[in-house]
């Protein structure tokens, strides 16, 4: 996809959540793995709410408005996420709401801000590059949406996947599901403050900073004879025949650099850029006849 210089993406069915109550930061703090302090009116922060494994239970962007917090997430998160927030709200004054249905959103890549009235307008980098998130009643989405349409180029979902995966950018249901650690899908600086203190999950989070090692890492993937991946395509070593080395988790044709690219994980030890693997087809379809593909540097350039 050639790249506009400004351009916006509609963001349907996204779940959004309003959090109330005179606990609501303390409670918060606890639940999240970056410092829920440094949200803003003005600007949201990405955070992972995790288990006590140190598992990833949803992948979210929060803002702040004078009473309340409001969260972000994947349309999937909408029934789970709730949840899992609502069980640790023991003796705190928090409330819960869930708004999905009456808010839409929109996301315009560009170095500066859109002029929208009546709109709750905040910063936040979802794509790696400097981009602001639109909140508007869900009643004016068509009106919204037709003003950005005079002044940016519309992307529609097909081409923003095309884009998210050549800019590296993890997604839930894809790259991050229950059984990853943020560290592991390259989520730590973005998602990550070892200064806010306690929330669940911390223990082991702090560990693998103190090793410095995880069991396998989110990599960019080239199939290096130009035949097109596919996700869940096992990886294994072509040094070690049939040694497992991780799986594709979302693949595409890019065609910034003409070639067929993925993302996916990678075990400790296969991982370094230059490193070539095979990609075989999902276990039980039949084929075996390994791809060959080469681990490279996010975002692919």
């Amino acid at each position: 996809m050639r790249t506009p210089k400004a351009f916006f993406l509609d963001f349907p069915g996204r779940t959004k959540l309003r959090i109330t109550g005179s606990d609501r930061l303390r409670f918060l703090n606890g639940q999240i793995t970056n410092d829920l302090r440094k949200a803003s009116e003005t600007a949201a922060i990405e955070a992972c709410v995790l288990n006590g494994k140190g598992k990833i239970n949803a992948h979210i962007f929060i803002s702040a408005a004078p009473e309340s917090f409001w969260i972000d997430a994947d349309p999937e998160l909408r029934e789970s996420l709730p949840t899992r927030l609502e069980r640790y709200v023991i003796a705190d004054d928090v409330q819960i709401e869930d708004v999905t249905d009456r808010w839409s959103t929109f996301h315009v890549l560009s170095r500066t801000a859109p002029s929208l009235s009546d709109c709750r307008i905040v910063s936040v980098r979802r794509f790696a590059e400097p981009g602001w998130d639109i909140w508007m009643d869900a009643t004016r989405h068509d009106d919204v949406s037709q003003q950005l349409s005079s002044r940016f180029e519309v992307v529609d979902s097909d081409a923003a996947e095309i884009m998210r995966i050549e800019q590296g950018i993890p997604r839930w249901g894809c790259e991050l599901t229950d059984e990853i650690i943020p560290i592991e899908a390259n989520l730590e600086e973005r998602t990550v403050d070892y200064e806010k203190g306690c929330y669940i999950g911390q223990e082991v989070i702090s560990r693998i900073k103190m090793s410095g090692q995880t069991n396998k890492r989110l990599c960019g993937l080239i199939s290096l004879d130009d035949i097109p991946l596919q996700a869940r395509m096992r990886l294994a070593s072509t040094v070690e025949k049939g040694k497992e080395a991780g799986w594709i988790a979302s693949a595409t044709r890019s065609e910034k650099i003409e070639k067929e690219i993925a993302l996916g994980f990678v075990k400790r030890g296969l991982n370094n850029p230059g490193v070539k693997l095979d990609a075989l087809a999902p276990e039980n379809s039949g084929a075996v006849t390994g791809i060959p593909v080469q681990v490279v540097v996010l975002p692919f350039r």
